[in-house]
């Protein structure tokens, strides 16, 4: 008899499942102590994305939503860069081909990893160096922190092969990281964003040196294992809710996101922690 596949959601219990021991199809996955690792690994072409590389990204970011033991997610990209976009010869040239309602099927299921790495409950931690561009821009720019190093490109070239910038919410998430006027520059001329302004205009949390940027990413994740990941995940859950909402409903949502975070074992650690003037130990319930 074969063995299910991780993914598979026969193997949901309670709502749950793990994910630790998963083995990716068309990237690397490792996860040690709370903290998955999603390495890109086409390093002779800087780790260009194909039709199922998109589907598994889609796949396993959706299926961390009832993963309880993954508590933080690291992107990165093998070889000395982050993605180059989609594979010019197994998406872009098949695409000239297809008739439009196989490419709207195309551009949803694109659009579909974005809307999972915002929906899963782990923050994720994208380590960028080397080539970040096209739609690896778009996988950079969907995590919830990005560190960089000062060699490090970042284009969202779309209009360079006549396509518009608003690609897989790039026009939503974008301006509200760097503003609305560099969006628009960047968007709307695919020119290349170096680190130093990646960083300087907010783009990157922090630039590192190649050398130190996946134990920086590394370090940041476990910081975040450390926190109260529940917590974490309700922060994460609200920081995409509340784009939509006015003041006044997200004063509502927070005040009922926060009073169910007072009913964790977490916040009562750190209370107690607090009274023996002892740092709080976090286990995410």
């Amino acid at each position: 008899m074969s063995t299910p596949h991780p993914l598979d959601p026969a193997l949901t219990r309670g709502n749950r499942r793990p994910l630790a021991g998963y083995e990716a199809q068309h990237f690397l996955w490792a996860c040690h102590a709370g903290v998955a690792t999603i390495t890109l690994n086409r390093p002779e072409r800087k780790n260009p994305l194909t039709f199922d590389s998109y589907a598994e990204l889609r796949d396993t970011f959706q299926a961390l939503r009832l993963a309880h033991d993954v508590q933080v997610v690291v992107l990165q990209g093998s070889g000395g860069n982050f993605c180059s976009g989609g594979d010019v010869h197994e998406i872009i040239g098949p695409l000239v081909r297809l008739p439009a309602p196989e490419l709207l099927m195309f551009t949803r299921m694109t659009g579909d990893v974005v809307k999972a790495m915002r929906t899963c409950p782990q923050p994720i931690v994208a380590a960028i160096d080397g080539v970040c561009a096209g739609a690896g821009a778009i996988l950079a720019m969907a995590s919830d922190l990005r560190l960089g190093t000062a060699r490090s490109k970042t284009a969202f070239l779309f209009n360079r092969v006549g396509l518009a910038g608003c690609d897989m919410a790039a026009c939503a998430i974008l301006p509200r990281l760097i503003g609305h006027g560099r969006a628009s520059e960047l968007l709307y001329t695919g020119r290349v964003m170096d680190g130093q302004e990646a960083e300087r205009w907010g783009f990157f949390n922090r630039l590192c040196s190649p050398e130190d940027l996946h134990a920086q990413a590394l370090g940041l994740a476990q910081e975040l294992r450390a926190g109260p990941t529940f917590a974490n995940g309700i922060t994460k859950t609200m920081l995409h809710q509340e784009w939509s909402m006015t003041i006044e409903q997200a004063l509502e949502a927070e005040a009922q996101a926060q009073a169910l975070c007072m009913l964790t074992q977490d916040y009562t650690r750190a209370y107690e922690a607090f009274v023996q003037r002892q740092k709080p130990v976090f286990k995410g319930n």
